[in-house]
């Protein structure tokens, strides 16, 4: 159906929102008050800690941990909404609380060489309630191959 008046659409759409908002059709009111579900956290800031490490030489197979520390140096608890590693041979462990204003945090990373020789240069990306939004953190480490 085709309308050919959109100004009769316009004022049928107007009575039907007045008629539900008429106080007869209107909820009784709630003490209880929501955030928007989409709501951003409130911005903070971080200072970090530790985000580059040489992890030196290691054989293949290994895994080895890597944590990075890093404060909440502003006035909001600080969210790590995200951590993502750039490939599957890393995995990493965001805090699940959020951080208090000037109180420490850490994330931990695991990096599995097996099938991994030579240099590598790993990155986890880090998404929090801070601006910048992304931090990059990142470790290199020599696999040798196993013998």
């Amino acid at each position: 159906m085709m309308i050919k008046n959109p100004f009769l659409l316009l004022a049928v759409l107007g009575i039907g929102f007045a008629a539900c908002q008429s106080s007869e059709n209107k909820p009784a009111e709630s003490s209880i008050t929501t955030a928007p579900v989409n709501e951003p956290a409130p911005v903070t800031t971080i200072q970090w800690l530790d985000s580059a490490f040489n992890k030196g030489t290691i054989t293949e197979g290994e895994k080895i941990e890597i944590v990075y520390r890093f404060k909440n140096t502003g006035e909001k608890p600080l969210i790590i909404k995200d951590v993502r590693p750039s490939c599957g041979c890393t995995v990493a462990e965001k805090p699940l609380e959020p951080i208090a204003p000037g109180k420490e945090g850490s994330i931990k990373a695991v990096f599995d060489s097996q099938n991994k020789p030579g240099p590598s240069h790993k990155t986890i990306t880090v998404i929090s309630n801070t601006r910048p939004e992304h931090y990059a953190l990142t470790f290199n480490v020599i696999v040798n191959k196993k013998s």
